[in-house]
Order: structure tokens, then C-alpha cells, then sequence
């Protein structure tokens, strides 16, 4: 015989694991859930495609509504957001720019993955100073286990700055400079204008050859409007630009690390992350990771990092990332919005809230949405990611009762414009922003 106390607490235990499958009604009364519903179930501009949506309130830890949360997306340049957070944890508060050793005038250098050195405005280490004891140095990259290229990249992206190629100790971002001189460009660092040829194909831009370091450009139709071409890299290449820009004599020489050596720090960490974050910079992104690996396992190697995180901060997501690469250029990423509001709710707690809030484009104000969500008082700060048919957008909004959610709108598989759908989804969270 089943004694009563027992069907009590079946009951309970039924009741308390039903209420779990509907955390919107929580916090939503029946009109609030019911105009939310309205604006992304499925009589709205999203079921027309592949979306997924979840809201969470980061002060009760109540998943105020979702949809579709437990379907995987290609999350794009979102991935940088799981990028960010490995380096948060793993690199703390500075780049580390060099193992090396030392032989009388000689320093034989490994490089580990900093990116800084003469890219964009970010802060120099200081390579004067620190060789200034030294008349010849030898580099190696025998510790580098990643290719120049992340795994399901598109090919065709070669020449375009968003898909510069990664390596253990880059220069001027692996990128050419370029500007325009009447009809013809002028390129930076000056040792590649010998490289530039015309040609009479219907080009606007400076377009470099797949396979070598050769660039073409058409003067009837030069434009220059791509300020940045991606170089093929090479240890030889970089170490005649090393010595170029240091007036050091570099040499080749691909020997392993040794366990015994020092390190150099040569950065501050956050600039670099700030500048990944709100341009939503691929190439900052990959060499992250190649900086995480190295401080891992003193080997440059992005798939053992991503395996590395997976395993140990990252094993907890509701749903494990297919996560490939730094930037998030490869489709074969895919995630849930449901873990990605997980995610971002670790990094939400790890972070003072004004860091958190410099770091992240700010709707109106910086970075990638800084011409959407515009409001008086601004009300979305958050990660964009976009290719070809996949948009994104995960981070929080600010209500106008002042309350603080986590969010992820994930879309995938859309046969128009990004633009349209930037717009309807901002219409949803503008919704959310005056209802809540």
C-alpha cells in the first residue's frame, strides 16, 4: 500500500518540477507575457526564420521568458563574448609578450600571441627598452600549434582586415596600410610598394594575390575605401620587419622552448579587450586565445584552449558550445541563448560594473550598435555578431523601473537584410525596456 505521506510528497515534487518549465509567469502577468509572446512567438516577424530569445533577471535569477533558448545558432562575433571570458580568467590583468632567454649579446625569443605591437592605437610594449642590451635576436615560433587560419573559415575572406591571419608574435596587426595618392595607393610598411602592380581587372580596391604577397589595384577604378589588406605571414617575413622596426639584427631560428626561460609582460590587458569588444575586432580575438594557450601550456594552440575552458569554467553551460575559434568567423561555431546568457552572467558577476559597461557596445553611444537602440537615456549594452544570414545580439538592457536583464537574440537562417532584422529586434527590446 502507498502510504499518503508519500503521494503528498510525489505531488509536491511534481509541482515544484512543473513550475521550473514556466519561469516567465514569475515575473510576467498574463498581458505583459502575452504582448512579449505577441512580439517574438510564432505569429511574429521571427517565425519566418530560425530565432531564439531568452530574458533573465540577473537579481532574482528568474528566466523571465524564452523561446526557442534550447536551439543552437551560428552566434558569430558573439563568440567573442566566451573569448573575453577565458581571458578574464586566464591572462588576469596584463598580455604576456615574450618567453625568452638570454646568451651574452643574444636573445633567442618566443612570442605569445600579443597582438599589439604597432595595431591601431593600442599601448606598445616598450621592444626598444626591453632589447636594448642586445645586438642579434633570434626568434622562433616552434611553440605555435594553430594555423594562420581558424577552422571553417571562408576561404574568400583572405583579403579582407577582419580575417588577418593569426601568429605567435604579429606586427602592424599582419595587415597592410592603405592609402590614396591620386589614382594609385600608397602602402604602409613602405617595403610593399614594390609588390603593387596595375591590372585591368574591374577591381575598386587594392586586392592582394591568394598565394603571395602581390597586390593589384585598377587606376580607373581605384576607391581605397579598405584602409587594411591582410599580408601572408611568414617567420622570415616578420623577422625583416622586426628588424626594420627595431634597427636589431633578427634571425630565424626555429628552435624549441626551453623549460627554463623568462617571461615578459608587456602590455595592460584591458585596452586590448575594450578594443576587441567594441569593434568587435576578429583578429584581437584570435590572438587572445593564442595568449590564453599560451599561459596554459606555454604551446600556442587555440583548440587545446577552447578544450581547456570547455572542461573546467566553462562545464556548467546548460548546453555545450561548438566553439572553434576566437572570433567567431567560423560557421561551425554554434550555441544556445541559453547558455549565452549563462555565460554572460559569469562574466556579469566577475566584472565591476563600470568595466563591464566600457567594454560593451552601448546602443546610440559606442562600437558596433552605436547607430541602433539610440534612446535619450540608453538602454542596451551588448555583444553584436553577423555573417552572411546569422545576426545576434546578447548582453543586457536597462528598463525604465531601472531594472538589470540578461538577454540573447539569436537569429539564423533569415533570407533578407541584417537591417531588418536589427529593426524588429529592436522593436522587441524596446518593448522590454517600457514594460518592464
Amino acid at each position: 500500500m502507498i502510504k499518503l505521506s508519500s503521494i503528498k510528497t510525489h505531488f509536491l515534487s511534481f509541482l515544484l518540477i512543473g513550475f521550473s518549465f514556466f519561469p516567465a509567469f514569475a515575473q510576467l502577468n498574463r498581458d505583459q507575457y502575452q504582448r512579449l509572446d505577441q512580439a517574438v512567438g510564432d505569429q511574429s516577424f521571427f517565425a519566418n526564420h530560425l530565432s531564439g530569445f531568452e530574458l533573465y533577471d540577473l537579481d532574482s535569477q528568474i528566466v523571465v521568458y524564452e523561446r526557442n533558448s534550447e536551439q543552437r545558432f551560428i552566434p558569430a562575433s558573439t563568440t567573442k563574448l566566451l573569448t573575453l571570458f577565458s581571458s578574464l580568467v586566464i591572462l588576469n590583468d596584463s598580455t604576456q609578450t615574450l618567453r625568452y632567454t638570454t646568451e651574452g649579446d643574444t636573445i633567442h625569443i618566443w612570442g605569445s600571441g600579443e597582438p599589439s605591437w604597432k595595431y591601431k592605437e593600442l599601448y606598445q610594449p616598450d621592444f626598444a627598452r626591453f632589447l636594448s642590451p642586445y645586438q642579434t635576436v633570434v626568434f622562433s615560433d616552434a611553440n605555435l600549434d594553430a594555423p594562420a587560419f581558424g577552422y571553417g573559415w571562408q576561404w574568400d575572406d583572405y583579403y579582407y582586415n577582419y580575417s588577418a591571419e593569426r601568429s605567435s608574435l604579429p606586427i602592424y596587426g599582419n595587415l597592410l596600410q592603405v592609402k590614396k595618392s591620386g589614382n594609385r595607393p600608397i602602402v604602409y610598411p613602405a617595403r610593399f610598394q614594390t609588390a603593387v602592380y596595375t591590372t585591368n581587372r574591374s577591381i575598386r580596391e587594392l586586392e592582394r594575390d591568394f598565394h603571395s604577397n602581390k597586390f593589384f589595384y585598377n587606376p580607373n577604378n581605384f576607391r581605397a575605401s579598405e584602409e587594411f589588406i591582410p599580408f601572408i605571414t611568414s617567420p622570415e617575413l616578420f623577422t625583416e620587419l622586426a628588424s626594420e622596426a627595431t634597427g636589431k639584427n633578427w634571425i630565424y631560428q626555429p628552435d624549441s622552448l626551453p623549460a627554463i626561460h623568462q617571461e615578459w609582460r608587456g602590455a595592460p590587458l584591458a585596452l586590448i579587450l575594450k578594443e576587441m569588444m567594441l569593434e568587435s575586432d576578429n583578429f584581437l580575438a584570435e590572438q587572445l586565445m593564442l595568449m590564453v594557450s599560451d599561459r596554459l601550456f606555454q604551446r600556442l594552440d587555440t583548440e587545446r584552449a577552447i578544450e581547456y575552458m570547455l572542461k573546467t569554467y566553462l562545464f556548467d553551460l546548460p548546453d555545450k558550445p561548438q566553439w572553434v575559434d576566437g572570433s567567431g568567423l567560423s560557421r561551425h561555431n554554434l550555441m544556445t541563448p541559453r547558455s549565452m546568457v549563462a555565460l554572460f552572467e559569469k562574466i556579469y558577476r566577475m566584472m565591476p560594473d563600470q568595466e563591464l559597461y566600457d567594454i560593451l557596445p552601448t546602443g546610440g553611444v559606442s562600437g558596433t550598435i552605436k547607430n541602433s537602440y539610440q534612446a535619450q537615456t540608453p538602454y542596451i549594452f551588448a555583444k553584436t555578431g553577423t555573417m552572411s544570414n546569422n545576426h545576434s545580439l546578447v548582453g543586457l538592457v536597462k528598463t525604465k523601473s531601472g531594472k538589470l536583464y540578461c538577454f540573447a537574440f539569436m537569429n539564423s537562417n533569415y533570407p533578407y537584410k541584417a537591417s531588418e532584422v536589427r529593426r524588429e529586434m529592436e522593436k522587441v527590446m524596446v518593448l522590454v525596456r517600457d514594460m518592464l
